[in-house]
């Protein structure tokens, strides 16, 4: 495989993760910390890195809305719950030596 088919298909795979979480609303940020180690704060933190790396220059909430598909405000009001104790104390086990 060549390198630019390589780069389209890595884009497309993330272009399809982002999108699948935009729709999964009932998956919360915590959760996905807990099991997996990242979120969609992640993902829209190393999505605005990666734009400043090559100088676009570009707002933590400017990333998090380019993943998010809307204001994180707008996003949070909607779907985000709050963490209920014993997703926090998951994340303190998860997350100890972090």
């Amino acid at each position: 495989m060549d390198a630019q088919t390589q780069l389209e298909l890595e884009a497309a795979a993330f272009r399809r993760l982002r999108q699948h979480l935009q729709e999964r609303t009932d998956v919360q940020n915590i959760d996905m910390m807990n099991l997996a180690g990242f979120c969609r704060n992640c993902l829209s933190r190393w999505y605005q890195e990666a734009a400043n790396e090559r100088g676009i220059d570009m707002s933590k909430e400017e990333g998090r809305e380019a993943f998010y598909g809307m204001p994180f405000a707008e996003w949070k009001e909607k779907y985000q719950s709050d963490a209920t104790d014993a997703q926090k104390a998951a994340f303190e086990v998860s997350h100890k030596d972090s």
